[in-house]
């Protein structure tokens, strides 16, 4: 005669809970209504004993076994235990006793809403839902865990919390979604798990979670449990002015942006692959150097999880977690916080473009195609050996939307350097015939990837309205930085053109330069199509590039004049700054992520004194708002000459927002030297230098104009007005002056326009 335990029992469920092949184990386990009474049941395959007790464990019942497989329950005729309000005690083999409430008692915390919203693609705050995080449920702490695998037949939670036994936690599908779920009492931050995946040709995977926010120091693959919410903030003044800044506000301010890779820019250990110093440890070091130097902001390379040191952080396994090479998710929130206590605002580079194919990350992740488009001519990148997202995924195109209001709403980050988006606008894209296939119009473009980034510059501008994103787009791709005209909408575009024909031209030898003097002013003749940072960034030091001194002619002495003249031509340049580390004092080799910058080199006066240069560039561009203030507006430049290619001479005047402290740029590109040297000037006044990289404090041999200017009449470069000067070879000489109007016209002819 069949009790009432097996008149309840789902022997279908029962057969797939045991044989570790059920999706809705919560069909089986835990406590259920039966009749007047109720079931309650638990798995425990290695149990000797397994009874319920109350909480107070005043009142206690042993069950009994259904089947030899490790399934234990009881009927209670009369319904004795609410809900989660009961304990279950297990007894196993060794003699051991554990007592914790059922993981299966346990109603889950992902609602209706929550599925409806991520199957929509609109889910923005979903990693509060997805991967692990520890709560208090009914009174009971532990971790709940979520994770999207829609093709899996199963999904367990593996741990060093369960011996890493899949059969233990295996989790509930929810209806129509994909997503597994189940909350674990007694899981605390600090615990490793993993999910463990059957797929549906019953492989078993075992994947790190997607939206995990802490990883194990590589080569460890495991995810950790934290607490994010355990970190206290102490730039909350800081975030709500950011916040109040518009999209003009962040044009009309300084960017001096300093790209650092954290594990290479100083090691404890350099004999050691592991010798970093953690997120702690550099905010100081870097925060004041940063500060000390001038610069505004810091561009941080390779923060989310990644396993391979030589990616440098671009082939990230781990969006949702700062790398554990350098500390924990709350370490480097102090990072950020101190940046921000010095006014130096954080960029992170971000990666949507690719993920690598490490077995532990995304793809495949539930044994078949998910992040990842199927169709390899649209879901890999054959020379980089990696997969590319499914952007017209719903799910997918959230997880990444997410992920980049993740990283500023939770870690309180400024703003987004987006890695290689020519790789994810272009089907064709580093492809050969045969190897793409052509969107639904018969053209090159990713559709789905181009709608994915205007979405998320939209709704990031709505969100986080102080937060910008910054593309490496290196094509002329139209209105990167517009949301007009089917624009992109990024807040920033970097300048690839500039960068190419200025590098090009910098390398020659000064006697070619006047036979390529297009190279250095061809980029003015688009520099206002987008809203342009100007980069000479990591890229351009490896790979048998040189660093930047070394790409310059000449001897020492030759390459170091031609790189202040250099930088100070890039500074006066309209756009945004950014200059990779080490470049600052002139590193001499090519950067490694295996090593420090050469940090050595500032025992040498000529290094140090380049490095005082910079200093002085920096503060300087703070200082002047001529420097930036009109970056993306024609009224901030004006050539003075731009043509003369035989002496390799140019000059040219940025205005700021007012008639007071414009600057006058010369810059002379050969070592010729010219003593009495007339350029035309925009009115009447004196003219104070307040620069000159052939300064002594440089390492130069301070061919100065010590006295201000006056200028003279005198019709020169087709101005009413010329100063005369010295101009040293090889180099960059800034003048300040107050816009004065002509006593003939009475007009302020260059004058900045009043704004309405």
């Amino acid at each position: 005669m069949e009790t009432k335990l097996e008149q309840w029992m789902n022997w279908i469920l029962y057969d797939q809970l045991v044989s570790g092949q059920i999706n809705a184990p919560k069909h089986v386990l835990g406590n259920h209504d039966y009749g007047k009474g109720q079931v309650i049941t638990v798995f425990r395959p290695h149990a000797d004993n397994v009874k319920i007790t109350s909480v107070t464990g005043k009142s206690q019942m042993e069950l009994i076994p259904i089947g030899d497989q490790g399934v234990y329950g009881i009927y209670i005729p009369k319904k004795k235990f609410e809900g989660t309000k009961y304990r279950v005690v297990t007894t196993y083999q060794d003699g051991s006793t554990v007592t914790t409430a059922d993981p299966y008692s346990f109603a889950s915390v992902i609602t209706d809403f929550d599925k409806y919203c991520f199957s929509e693609g609109k889910h923005y705050d979903i990693y509060n839902k997805l991967g692990a995080h520890p709560m208090k449920i009914d009174g009971v702490q532990g971790t709940y865990f979520a994770v999207w695998a829609p093709h899996a037949k199963r999904v367990s939670v593996v741990g060093d919390f369960n011996m890493w036994d899949g059969n233990l936690h295996q989790m509930q599908i929810l209806e129509a979604c994909g997503i597994y779920e189940l909350f674990i009492p007694g899981v605390e931050p600090g615990a490793l798990y993993k999910f463990e995946i059957l797929s549906r040709f019953d492989e078993l995977i075992y994947k790190s979670d997607p939206y995990g926010n802490a990883c194990q120091f590589r080569p460890e693959t495991a995810s950790i449990v934290t607490n994010l919410d355990e970190y206290k903030w102490k730039d909350a003044e800081w975030v709500e002015k950011r916040n109040a800044r518009s999209r003009e506000d962040r044009e009309r301010s300084p960017m001096a942006i300093y790209e650092c890779h954290l594990g290479s820019w100083k090691k404890v250990d350099e004999d050691s692959d592991d010798g970093y110093y953690t997120y702690r440890d550099l905010a100081p070091m870097l925060g004041d150097y940063l500060k000390d130097m001038g610069y505004t902001h810091v561009e941080l390379m390779g923060i989310a999880e990644y396993p391979f040191d030589g990616s440098w952080g671009y082939q990230v396994t781990g969006y949702y977690a700062p790398t554990s090479r350098y500390g924990s998710p709350q370490d480097f929130m102090y990072f950020v916080d101190y940046m921000h206590k010095l006014g130096i605002q954080v960029i992170l580079d971000w990666v949507p473009a690719h993920f690598p194919r490490d077995a532990h990350g995304l793809g495949r992740f539930d044994g078949m195609p998910l992040y990842e488009h199927p169709d390899p001519r649209k879901g890999e990148h054959p020379d980089w050996g990696t997969y590319i997202f499914d952007y017209g995924y719903n799910q997918v195109s959230n997880f990444l939307i997410a992920n980049a209001l993740f990283w500023v709403e939770k870690y309180h980050i400024d703003g987004l350097r987006v890695d290689a988006v020519a790789s994810m606008l272009y089907l064709d894209y580093g492809k050969q015939d045969g190897q793409w296939c052509a969107n639904q119009y018969g053209g090159n473009e990713n559709l789905e990837a181009i709608a994915l980034l205007q979405n998320l510059n939209h709704i990031m501008e709505e969100r986080n309205p102080g937060a910008y994103i910054i593309a490496e787009e290196s094509t002329a791709w139209p209105n990167v930085t517009n949301f007009n005209d089917n624009g992109l909408g990024f807040s920033f575009k970097w300048n690839m053109g500039w960068m190419h024909d200025f590098l090009e031209y910098m390398k020659l030898d000064p006697y070619f330069r006047s036979f390529n003097h297009h190279r250095l002013t061809f980029s003015l003749m688009y520099a206002y199509s987008e809203k342009f940072v100007l980069v000479l960034s990591h890229d351009e030091v490896v790979h048998l590039k040189c660093s930047m001194i070394n790409k310059m002619p000449g001897d020492m002495p030759m390459k170091f004049a031609n790189l202040k003249t250099a930088m100070g031509f890039m500074y006066g340049h309209p756009g945004k700054k950014l200059l990779f580390m080490g470049q600052e004092f002139a590193q001499l080799r090519e950067w490694s992520e295996a090593r420090s910058i050469d940090w050595y080199l500032l025992e040498d006066e000529s290094h140090k004194r380049f490095q005082n240069y910079m200093r002085d560039l920096n503060h300087l561009y703070n200082k002047y708002d001529a420097f930036y203030y009109n970056d993306y507006d024609v009224m901030g430049f004006e050539w003075i000459s731009c043509d003369d290619a035989q002496t390799s001479v140019v000059s040219f005047i940025r205005r700021g927002k007012s008639a007071k402290n414009q600057l006058l740029f010369v810059c002379n590109f050969t070592p010729v030297e010219h003593s009495g040297f007339k350029v035309g000037v925009p009115c009447a006044g004196k003219y104070t230098e307040v620069l000159n990289s052939d300064a002594e404090q440089y390492g130069g041999e301070n061919r100065l104009n010590a006295k201000a200017l006056t200028a003279q009449k005198e019709n020169i470069n087709g101005r009413e007005y010329a100063i005369t000067m010295e101009l040293p070879p090889l180099s960059t000489v800034v003048f300040q002056y107050d816009y004065k109007e002509s006593a003939e016209t009475g007009k302020t002819k260059g004058a900045p326009a009043k704004k309405k």
